[in-house]
């Protein structure tokens, strides 16, 4: 079943991402289909997917929050720094 179906937003991600640019459904598919998801903390979980955007490459980080039902995305955003997040 597609995780978009148990998640939604919350009001700081909406902001946060609108003053990002990123999309709603830019975040859905990453969840559906990221490079690597990463396990902070027993109830936050970071998606994340390179993408290019303008002939550069950015990473967007998407944090949610699993331990709620459904779970809430808490906030995203897109970063050049790519070495520092992936390991």
């Amino acid at each position: 079943m597609p995780m978009d179906e148990h998640f939604t937003f919350s009001k700081h991600a909406k902001e946060r991402m609108k003053n990002r640019g990123i999309a709603e459904s830019e975040v859905r598919s990453i969840i559906n289909n990221p490079d690597n998801i990463i396990d902070e903390s027993e109830c936050n979980r970071i998606y994340q997917k390179r993408i290019n955007e303008n002939q550069k490459i950015f990473l967007i980080r998407i944090f949610l929050n699993i331990c709620k039902t459904p779970g809430v995305i808490i906030t995203a955003y897109k970063t050049s720094k790519i070495e520092k997040y992936e390991h």
